[in-house]
C-alpha cells in the first residue's frame, strides 16, 4: 500500500450498498488529493464490497479491508485502528456509511485538531439537538443515553455516543486496543472515557445527523443493553485502577 496522506477516514460497512458509492464519490471528490479512505466491510451479502472494489479502479485514495462475517461495529474499527498505526497516519476519522454523517465536515474536522487529541461531532452541544428524521422515540432514547453516560461516568462530553469523530494517532497508541470489546454504542461511549481517563484533550463540535434514508439502522437491543452496563463497568474498573 503506497500512503498518499497523513488522514485516515474508516467506514465500517454491512449491507451498504444503497449508499456507499455515492459517499465514496464525494469523499473522493473533495479530498481524493489529501485524504486515504478504509472501507471494512463484513461479507455484505448486498454486494456492498464489490461496489467498493469497482470503485478503486479510479480512486488511488480507496481501500478496501474484507472479513469473512459480520464481527461487529467496535471490531471494525479496532481493525482500522491498528491499519492506520501500522501505516503510519497522523488523523483518523470515524465515519458512517449511510450519509448521515455530512462529508463536508471532515474539513471542519482536520482544521479543528491543533491542540486537540479527539474531536467529536456533536449533535447535542450547548443543550441543542441536531437530528433529523429520526422518530421521536429514538431520539429520546439516544438523547437520554448521553445524560446517563455523563451522570454516571462524570466525563465531560455532551455526545458521548456519537459515531463521528477524530483521533490524533498518538491517543490510539496510547490505548491498549486489546481491551476493548464493546460495540455499537458502547463502543463509542468506552473509546471516548479512555481517551478521558488517559488525561488525553478531548473536545466537540456541533454537527447535524441525518438519518439513514435508504437501507436499514444496525442498531439493536442488544446494542442498548450493552450501553446501559457498559458505564458502570467502565467506572468500576476506574475506581479500582484496572481500566
Amino acid at each position: 500500500m503506497t500512503k498518499s496522506s497523513q488522514t485516515l477516514i474508516i467506514i465500517p460497512t454491512f449491507n451498504e450498498a444503497e449508499n456507499i458509492g455515492r459517499l465514496l464519490g464525494e469523499l473522493a471528490s473533495r479530498y481524493s488529493s489529501h485524504i486515504d479512505i478504509l472501507v471494512i466491510d463484513d461479507n455484505s451479502p448486498d454486494g456492498t464490497a464489490a461496489i467498493v472494489s469497482a470503485l478503486q479502479e479510479s480512486t488511488k485514495s480507496l481501500y478496501l479491508l474484507s472479513r469473512e462475517s459480520k464481527m461487529g461495529l467496535g471490531t471494525a474499527y479496532i481493525t482500522g485502528f491498528r491499519y492506520a498505526l501500522q501505516n503510519g497516519y497522523r488523523f483518523i476519522i470515524e465515519m458512517d456509511a449511510d450519509y448521515s454523517h455530512d462529508p463536508a465536515v471532515v474539513n471542519t474536522f482536520l482544521s479543528s485538531m491543533r491542540g486537540v487529541d479527539l474531536l467529536i461531532g456533536s449533535r447535542y452541544m450547548n443543550n441543542t439537538v441536531n437530528v433529523v428524521n429520526w422518530p421521536l422515540g429514538r431520539l429520546i432514547l439516544s438523547k437520554m443515553a448521553c445524560i446517563y453516560t455523563r451522570f454516571v461516568t462524570g466525563m465531560p462530553v455532551d455526545d458521548p455516543t456519537s459515531g463521528f469523530k477524530c483521533f490524533n494517532a498518538d491517543v490510539l497508541r496510547a490505548l491498549d486496543l486489546e481491551r476493548i470489546n464493546s460495540q455499537g454504542y458502547s463502543f463509542q461511549i468506552e473509546m471516548n472515557y479512555r481517551v478521558w481517563k488517559k488525561g488525553f484533550i478531548i473536545r466537540e463540535i456541533p454537527i447535524v445527523f441525518v438519518d439513514r434514508s435508504v437501507g436499514r439502522s444496525k442498531m439493536s437491543r442488544k446494542n442498548v443493553r450493552e450501553a446501559i452496563w457498559i458505564v458502570w463497568w467502565l467506572t468500576i474498573k476506574s475506581l479500582f485502577g484496572v481500566l
